[in-house]
């Protein structure tokens, strides 16, 4: 896609600070990171969301993802890290070609779980089923 800022990126018509490159994959530091070194891991093909990368790549680039993560928790030294995926705007997907956040995470860095909420008397098992019924 010629407008796809991820794109572009894999092209090498705009720079980035590569991390890790292969052929189907690429993953490089956020540039508004969350924590330092916050990496970004996409599958270099254009794809927009995860259901719309295909099986086979996305074993590819969730092996990646798992060294990235790794390499990420050593570097920084980190206690731990969030892995994140927005996909649809309404989730809060800002660039439209399919990429995983590996967030690295410290004690006390100020950032916590979203909210949880409860299901009214009935509902889970409602809902379950609706999920159930669209497994395919």
């Amino acid at each position: 896609m010629t407008d796809c800022i991820f794109c572009k990126i894999v092209a090498g018509d705009i720079p980035s600070s590569k991390i890790l490159e292969t052929e189907n994959t690429l993953a490089f530091l956020d540039i508004s990171p969350v924590n330092k070194g916050h990496v970004l891991v996409i599958p270099k093909e254009h794809y927009e969301t995860l259901t719309d990368i295909p099986d086979d790549l996305l074993s590819l680039v969730v092996k990646d993802m798992k060294k990235v993560a790794v390499a990420v928790m050593m570097a920084t030294k980190a206690d731990g890290y969030n892995i994140q995926m927005n996909n649809y705007a309404s989730a809060g997907q800002v660039v439209m070609h399919a990429h995983f956040h590996i967030v690295p995470r410290f004690k006390g860095d100020g950032f916590e779980l979203w909210p949880g909420r409860e299901y009214e008397c009935g509902e889970a098992e409602s809902v379950m089923d609706d999920i159930k019924s669209e497994v395919k």
